[in-house]
């Protein structure tokens, strides 16, 4: 199967035989499991004893063969498989005087290199980007612009090639309708690094949610540590606080009050909440909605909350008018003046800590922030996520959260756990006020373009310092571990230092030096939430879905996924062309 390879045992041992058992490098203190149980040689015939068993080829495993009889450990072998390789391990006495024990690995048939579609599919993009760059720079000569002008609706083709990669303008000299001008106006005046910066979040989700091609690093890692697809929902939260904070500035300059302003705040928390509830997270498949297992926290629902906190907290203290400020420290307008939003956002990480490593846990260890199952070499099989899983199974109900979580192969845990719960909240929030400080140096520094940068270096490396010292550069071995299942302080600094950086580059790119449009994120991020809804609803539906000649191939599912994803830029560029936008 897919991610597996096979290995032929060969015992060339007199009885009593052995046990095989091997350990994955990506189970931090794991018991070891038991894969088969290989008899022994039988002497008269000269017959060694034979087991075939499936080895995991995502992670370097540790094989240990112990005696039946005694535990005795013979060897232990540490090896990284390849995916449909055939492989012999041979056992065998070198010395029958002082019954040295031997185990030699062997490959009987080498296995094949399972990333080569993904070097294929990049080969592929980037000849498609090669190709429109081409042709834009194509229509730039004067006989092909004419010629194409010719052949193509003048209208049509005037808008086109006014357009930045569909991005509207207002040179068209065509179009006399003032609507259109209008909001390209508007358009214009918004800072397009946001929309590409949620945009490529949105993209690299909806790619991770259609499976990433079944790669084990498009998945969310076990426990500790961070995967590629770890980093796009705390991104997406990160941009969310950046837009709240331009978005609610816009509406008071506009003149809106502020019971105005909480109003829409509700509504749209409500709106959010609502979706992810009824629409997102059932599995409609498995029969109508009841309310017996329905699923209470996900993602739109923590987008909602979080939304909601940050939002109101920005409210209280937004200013029409950002101003000079007059203090002692010009320098920290964007700081100083909120000091009542941090000390809100100190209390509410103490509040994080304290229960995470003070609340007692029933039956596991004070501040246990672990997976449970065989982790931890199986001492706490029942204390999944620590107090947080505590926390949500005491208030939700353990059928009113996720049932299968990323920990369940890995680590083999049996409780539910929600990698969206209650406690893990928190510092969603504390993501979110990060990315409205971003919003704010964008705001206070408008069209001081060095000023801005050098903020977001500074915000950059400021979170990556915390997050070195709360991990100490390890993946397991820190005070505060990065874990996206908890949460964990540290996982909120380590993707908002990405995100400042990542934001830097995008914003010098298309609102700086403007050498890059947005395009194609640009598009599905200024629709986000029709396509994340879109994306989810139809799933398991033709053209994003089919079924699949050899479902144990990488190449078949990233190629299917792949499409989907397309197939989702595509539409909210077309979307985007025909100025639709859904806004909650």
């Amino acid at each position: 199967r897919m991610d597996q390879a096979l290995l032929l045992v060969r015992n060339e041992l007199p009885a009593p035989g052995l046990n095989l058992a091997a350990r994955s490098g990506s189970c931090h203190q794991c018991l070891y499991q038991f894969l088969a149980f290989v008899p022994p040689s039988n002497e008269s015939l000269r017959k060694p004893g034979t087991a075939s068993v499936m080895v995991d080829t995502q992670h370097p495993l540790t094989l240990l063969l112990n005696s039946s009889v005694g535990d005795r450990d013979l060897c232990k072998i540490q090896y990284h498989f390849g995916e449909f390789g055939n492989y012999s391990l041979v056992v065998k006495t070198l010395s029958t005087s002082t019954q040295t024990v031997s185990c030699d690995l062997t490959i009987n048939e080498g296995p094949i290199n399972s990333y080569l579609p993904i070097l294929f599919a990049f080969l592929v993009y980037m000849g498609i980007l090669a190709i429109l760059i081409a042709g834009r720079l194509l229509m730039k000569i004067d006989p092909v612009r004419n010629w194409v002008y010719k052949k193509l609706n003048p209208r049509a083709t005037d808008r086109m090639i006014n357009s930045e990669l569909g991005s509207p303008n207002t040179t068209d000299s065509i179009n006399c309708d003032p609507t259109p001008q209008t909001w390209s106006t508007a358009s214009r005046r918004r800072l397009q690094s946001l929309d590409t910066f949620r945009g490529l979040s949105l993209v690299i989700m909806v790619f991770v949610n259609y499976g990433g091609g079944k790669y084990w690093f498009f998945k969310h890692e076990s426990w500790n540590g961070l995967t590629v697809a770890d980093l796009v929902f705390p991104w997406f939260v990160f941009i969310m606080g950046t837009s709240i904070a331009l978005a609610l500035g816009s509406m008071l300059r506009w003149g809106s009050s502020k019971w105005k302003v909480l109003r829409k705040i509700l509504w749209r928390t409500f709106v959010l909440i609502l979706l992810g509830i009824i629409v997102v997270n059932p599995n409609y498949c498995h029969g109508p909605l009841s309310w017996d297992n329905l699923r209470i926290p996900g993602v739109l629902q923590r987008l909602g909350f979080t939304y909601l906190v940050v939002a109101a907290l920005e409210l209280l203290f937004a200013r029409a008018d950002n101003g000079t400020w007059e203090g002692r420290f010009p320098a920290l307008q964007d700081i100083l003046p909120y000091w009542p939003q941090w000390i809100f956002i100190m209390v509410l990480e103490a509040i994080w800590l304290c229960l995470t490593f003070l609340l007692p846990v029933p039956d596991c260890p004070r501040g246990y922030i672990g997976p449970g199952g065989i982790g931890d070499f199986g001492k706490y099989p029942n204390c999944t996520g620590g107090a947080a899983g505590y926390i949500d199974r005491l208030l939700l109900g353990e059928r009113h959260m996720y049932q299968h979580p990323s920990s369940g192969v890995t680590y083999q845990t049996t409780m539910p756990y929600d990698p969206e719960g209650i406690l893990g909240t928190i510092n969603s929030i504390v993501m979110a006020f990060l990315g409205l400080q971003a919003g704010k140096i964008t705001l206070f520094y408008k069209d001081q373009h060095k000023q801005i940068m050098s903020r977001f270096i500074i915000w950059g490396i400021v979170m990556g310092i915390i997050s070195a010292i709360l991990t100490k550069c390890s993946k397991e071995e820190g005070f505060i571990p990065i874990n996206k299942n908890l949460w964990s302080i540290s996982y909120v600094t380590t993707t908002s230092c990405f995100a400042f950086i990542l934001l830097l580059l995008i914003y010098y790119l298309v609102d700086v030096k403007k050498w890059w449009s947005g395009a194609p994120f640009l598009y599905p991020g200024m629709n986000s939430i029709l396509v994340y809804i879109g994306h989810q609803v139809f799933a398991n539906y033709f053209p994003f879905k089919w079924k699949m000649q050899d479902s144990q191939s990488h190449a078949e599912h990233l190629t299917q996924n792949l499409t989907a994803t397309t197939l989702w830029v595509v539409i909210s560029y077309i979307l985007y062309r025909r100025r639709i936008f859904w806004k909650i």
